[in-house]
Formats: structure tokens, sequence, C-alpha cells
């Protein structure tokens, strides 16, 4: 079936199979190797993407039910300048990516965290960052450095509408 999608920006058209996952489109079909396969059983999160401005576990989404959506992925969040986002320089300086096969996972749902409490002028409390989490699993941080690089963007964020 012919599909279209709109890719980090940039409609993508190509013909799909009834059965293929929107992960497997997005690695193999587009070459957007940041999205990783875990588990194919929507346990990991480290396949989260954002469609249509909220997080989805890529390998549950059958790629013709996300036809005419935006995708976005974590190649996606780049600026021109290839500068990180607030999110993965405060995860950089918290130590919040050990080995990082979950890091674009998990920049991608918490991304959707700081994007909401900046739209609400607020800020997670630790429970919530916690909460967030629980679909994405991680073997090496232990998660305390992850929920203070979420806390480090969202006070970075909030100095930055206070500036502006």
């Amino acid at each position: 079936m012919d599909i279209s999608l709109n890719v980090n920006g940039s409609d993508r058209q190509f013909s799909a199979e009834p059965g293929e996952l929107l992960v497997e489109r997005l690695r193999d079909g587009l070459g957007l190797t940041g999205t990783k396969v875990g588990c194919d059983t929507g346990q990991c999160g480290t396949c989260v993407v954002r469609l249509d401005g909220r997080s989805v576990k890529s390998c549950l989404v059958l790629t013709a039910s996300a036809a005419g959506s935006e995708v976005t992925t974590v190649e996606g969040l780049t600026p021109p300048g290839g500068e990180l986002t607030g999110l993965q320089e405060a995860l950089r300086q918290e130590h919040g990516t050990q080995c990082g096969f979950c890091t674009p996972g998990m920049v991608m749902a918490l991304g959707e965290l700081v994007d909401k409490a900046a739209q609400e002028g607020t800020a997670p409390t630790e429970p919530e960052i916690r909460e967030w989490l629980t679909g994405n699993l991680c073997r090496c941080t232990g998660y305390h450095s992850v929920v203070r690089g979420v806390q480090r963007a969202c006070a970075a964020s909030a100095a930055g509408r206070q500036d502006g």
C-alpha cells in the first residue's frame, strides 16, 4: 500500500506491506537508526518516536496506521548547527547517558515531558519524572542521573523564559 509520512520535516512517500512496523520503516527503509529495536514488544522504550507530537513506541505502530502523520525521530531533534537540545545537554552534564542504547528513546519520551512543563510553566516533580520513565528501560544509569538531567533541562527552560 502507498504511504505518505512527514518524517523529521520531510515528506516521504513509499510502499509498505500491511504488517510493516513503523520502527522497521524508520530504521531499514529510511536509514534513521537512532530509533533502536530492543524488545519488539513495547517493553523497553528504545524505539520511542513522536507521532503527531506524542511519544509512541514505534515497534507497536503499524506504518500504515501512521499514514498522513508527522513522525519525529531523535535525528529530527538536531538543529541545523548540530548542537544538542536542552534535554540532551542536561543529560550529558548529569551523566544520564551511559552506554547510550536507551538514550534516543528516553530523549524522545522525556522531551515530551520537558516540552509540556515549559508550555505549562511548571516543573515536574521527581515522582512525575520517574513515572514518565516507566516505559524506558536502562541497565546502566540507575535513573538518578536521568532524573537530574530532566530537572536541569526544566530549570534551564524556565530560566530562559524569565530572561526572554
